[in-house]
């Protein structure tokens, strides 16, 4: 079963459901320059894999990127933000070299926004400080 919104996910999360509720919602997010905010000139460009278990609020990732004006300074996700507004650091990565794989255990209302679309990718580069490439998460359909 699918969810389809920030209220199914917490009904789900704070184990208000069945067990059936539990899943693995898969999510990705392709990053470049052009969604950044404002945007850039930067030819980088990335792509993650994203799993959030919704049973024990774990999310997990794996991002690569390339091209980047320079050597990445951080990478984080971002929230709760729609496409093309900043937001604050959610989750901050360990590393900053890619590929770039982690995982974090989030709260039921990061979960909620990160399922409603409201999370993004960015990776900051000494030349971009503020971020050179972004990626809104998006779940899979």
């Amino acid at each position: 079963m699918r969810i389809a919104s920030a209220a199914a996910a917490i009904f789900a999360i704070a184990g208000l459901g069945c067990a059936a509720h539990a899943e693995t919602v898969r999510m990705k997010a392709v990053l470049d320059a052009a969604q950044e905010t404002p945007p850039n000139d930067s030819k980088g460009t990335g792509a993650a894999e994203i799993a959030l278990d919704t049973e024990r609020l774990r999310l997990s990732w794996v991002l690569t990127f390339s091209g980047l004006t320079s050597a990445a300074t951080a990478a984080r996700f971002h929230g709760p933000a729609p496409m093309g507004e900043p937001g604050k650091t959610a989750v901050e990565f360990d590393g900053t070299e890619s590929p770039i794989e982690g995982s974090a255990t989030l709260t039921g209302p990061q979960a909620g926004q990160l399922l409603d679309g409201l999370w993004y990718m960015n990776v900051h580069t000494e030349k971009n400080p503020d971020g050179e490439i972004r990626g809104q998460v998006l779940v899979e359909r």
